[in-house]
């Protein structure tokens, strides 16, 4: 059974950092891809960033220079990195493997101004 634990999320105010992580169980994880996703209160859930198994990121423009997508396949665990957050960053972030439909529980971020 897939399951994917995101933490890390809580209100900062903008221009500041958080770290989020995300545990993956039932899953050969080294062998799959991982992304984020965030959805903003009244939008549709988004793309933020994609790590490949073999540690290649890749992040939506909206995010580039300012968060970092990593992963520990020793762990199996999924990392983002959020610095410079902007009051647009406020979100529900989910954790994703590539290629699969489950969805963790998400953790909240909020920026304050």
């Amino acid at each position: 059974q897939v399951q994917l634990v995101e933490s890390g999320g809580g209100l900062v105010q903008a221009g500041g950092s958080l770290r989020l992580s995300c545990a993956v169980s039932g899953i050969i994880f080294s062998m799959n891809d991982m992304a984020w996703y965030r959805q903003a209160p009244g939008k549709q859930r988004e793309w933020v960033a994609t790590i490949t198994r073999g540690g290649l990121p890749n992040y939506a423009d909206s995010v580039k220079g300012r968060f970092t997508i990593s992963r520990d396949d020793a762990k199996n665990m999924v990392y983002l990195q959020m610095n410079s957050l902007k009051t647009e960053d406020t979100a529900v972030y989910y954790c994703k493997i590539l290629h699969y439909t489950d969805w963790g529980q998400g953790t909240r971020v909020t920026v304050s101004s």
